[in-house]
């Protein structure tokens, strides 16, 4: 006969396993064979747009005022001065991205002692140029990858793609403990340059961007372990502001990729990132006190200027975020990764915010404790 009064039959208690830790245990980086000196570019752009309806003389000192030394180009300056299709473009796109990720990988690989056939997953950012079969597949042709390996591809994130990146990389990591996962970013920003545009987000793109790439290995640890790298990821997030699309992006032109920028930019930066930094930091159990130092894209010297308020740092306080500017340029998703490769041989301890914003318009934030 049942018993109602008898208390339910138990039920062994399923706690889900804590996701294994990740760890950066090697980063590298890649540039193209062209220099391009500032002095070069502005000659070359007056040239270029002295003739035309456009005050060149007045937008001129963006170049001096960028904070930029030297970029790095997958074609010579002489290509920019002739005008090109969308396929011209993207072509070169698709072949200087392989042979850029192949160089970082390769580099990147070499500096963990990790063999070609040890990764188990491969996360490929990039939003300066179309690709399908994805880079990531054409990758596998050119480097001696497993054929298994888990593949993702992450297009449209923009200049906030290096530390979202990464953040997927991780979390794809976690999937599999003790794996091994290569985050690879690549932009051709140059190529985004169009001859027969004289709006002024052309020319003051002309004056920023550069072309790179970069790699960063993140392994799991094993069950019962700890991750293999002094470097662990901590927590990643994100934050897209409402109403924003027009801060940022790429309009699609039939010669190309159209720059879009905001002039409210640093504004927005002063205006909106702290709140963002904090709640994220919070969701933590941090604050900015718990913070160390900052990772940061520099997108530019007057965003740099402005995250330096936000955070509360000196002027000049993002050291190496102005001396990858000054050397590199902005390299959309790829320039973080620079910082976080020169910070790093220059040792890091502590807790690190790293950051970048990007078209949404959106601030990526992830935590590296060393």
């Amino acid at each position: 006969m049942l018993d109602l009064e008898a208390p339910p039959l138990s039920r062994p208690e399923h706690r889900a396993s804590p996701l294994p830790q990740v760890a950066v245990t090697a980063v590298a980086s890649a540039v193209p064979p062209y220099v391009l000196r500032q002095a070069d570019v502005v000659r070359r752009v007056r040239g270029l747009f002295g003739d035309r309806r456009l005050d060149i003389e007045r937008l001129l000192p963006a170049f001096g005022n960028a904070g930029i030394e030297t970029r790095h180009s997958c074609v010579p300056i002489e290509w920019y001065l002739t005008p090109s299709d969308w396929k011209t473009r993207n072509d070169l796109f698709i072949d200087n991205a392989v042979t850029l990720l192949a160089s970082a990988a390769e580099t990147c690989l070499a500096q963990a002692g990790v063999p070609l056939e040890a990764v188990d997953g491969l996360v490929v950012v990039s939003t300066t140029g179309v690709a399908t079969p994805s880079l990531d597949a054409r990758l596998m042709e050119k480097l001696a990858f497993r054929r298994d390996v888990m593949r993702l591809p992450i297009f449209g994130l923009g200049c906030a793609g290096g530390v979202l990146g990464l953040s997927r990389a991780k979390a794809l990591a976690q999937t599999r403990p003790g794996g091994k996962v290569l985050c690879l970013v690549v932009e051709l920003c140059g190529l985004t340059f169009r001859a027969n545009d004289p709006s002024k987000s052309n020319v003051i793109a002309t004056a920023l961007f550069g072309d790179g790439a970069a790699a960063v290995l993140l392994e799991a640890a094993k069950p019962g372990g700890a991750a293999a790298g002094s470097l662990r990821l901590g927590a990643g997030g994100e934050h897209t502001w409402p109403n924003s699309l027009d801060v940022m992006g790429w309009e699609m032109e039939n010669d190309g990729l159209g720059v879009l920028f905001s002039r409210d930019i640093p504004a927005l930066i002063r205006e909106r990132m702290r709140p963002a930094a904090e709640t994220f930091l919070a969701r933590q159990g941090l604050s900015h006190v718990d913070i160390d130092g900052y990772i940061c894209h520099p997108g530019g010297a007057k965003v740099i200027g402005a995250l330096e308020e936000v955070f509360g740092l000196p002027e000049g306080g993002l050291t190496e975020a102005r001396s990858v500017l000054r050397d590199y340029g902005n390299m959309s998703a790829v320039t973080v990764l620079f910082v976080l490769e020169r910070m790093r041989k220059a040792g890091l301890k502590g807790r690190y915010l790293m950051t970048a914003l990007g078209p949404g318009f959106t601030a990526g934030f992830q935590i590296l404790e060393a």
